[in-house]
């Protein structure tokens, strides 16, 4: 970088910054092209009005804040790398577990049963969930009664009606509660395998459930 002759570190850094444009450099500032502008200022000021005491210690002042900032910035990275390798290790461990998540389809597996939850918002006179097929027909109805406003746990033993076991498979769970004004549906929460563990870039962490698809962490609502 050429040095004109400044009469202070303003122009100093004006000129460095002109430079890094012209050079396509479009490298941040750091302390050591902070100090060598300091050095330059020193070296081309004007011995008929040289810089004064204050003026230098206040660019010192401005050094050592740029130092420290640096510093915190380099230990707040190593907080968030070890944050992220924590998460990780925490993330791996839940694959092969169980989890309760929102969502309205079950898969029927080897257990041979699909469980969850629904969410009553008010007191109900008759829940009732409906267990539909691929093609949309209901091969199984479980009456729940009246229930009071919260959790309301359900299971199906993967037989229709008429006690016939049913092939393994996605299905679809339609949870309903009957209130003055009429049927009103309602959200379910089903349990699902963990089959694997995605970490995105911002730290995220992603569980990919067996047949039901990707889910956030955060939604996660019960591990077991």
């Amino acid at each position: 970088m050429s040095v004109v002759n400044p009469a202070n570190a303003s122009d100093v850094l004006s000129k460095y910054r002109l430079d890094q444009e012209q050079t396509g450099n479009k490298n941040e500032l750091g302390k050591n092209e902070f100090m060598e502008l300091m050095i330059a200022q020193l070296k081309n000021q004007n011995p008929l009005e040289p810089q004064n005491n204050g003026e230098f210690i206040s660019q010192l002042a401005q050094f050592s804040s740029l130092e420290e900032m640096q510093s915190l910035s380099g230990s707040v990275d190593d907080v968030v790398s070890q944050f992220r390798s924590t998460q990780a290790l925490q993330a791996s461990a839940m694959v092969g577990r169980t989890v309760l998540a929102p969502s309205d389809m079950g898969v029927l597996g080897a257990s041979g049963k699909i469980s969850g939850n629904v969410e009553v918002p008010a007191t109900t006179s008759g829940l009732r969930v409906s267990i539909e097929n691929g093609a949309g027909e209901r091969v199984r109805q479980i009456d729940l009664g009246s229930r009071q406003a919260g959790v309301a746990g359900f299971s199906w033993d993967g037989k229709d009606g008429n006690g016939n076991s049913l092939p393994p498979g996605p299905y679809r769970i339609v949870a309903e509660a009957s209130y003055p004004d009429g049927q009103q549906q309602l959200g379910t929460m089903v349990s699902a395998n963990v089959d694997s563990v995605s970490l995105g870039k911002g730290g995220s962490v992603t569980l990919n459930l067996a047949g039901m698809g990707s889910i956030a962490l955060s939604d996660v609502q019960q591990i077991n």
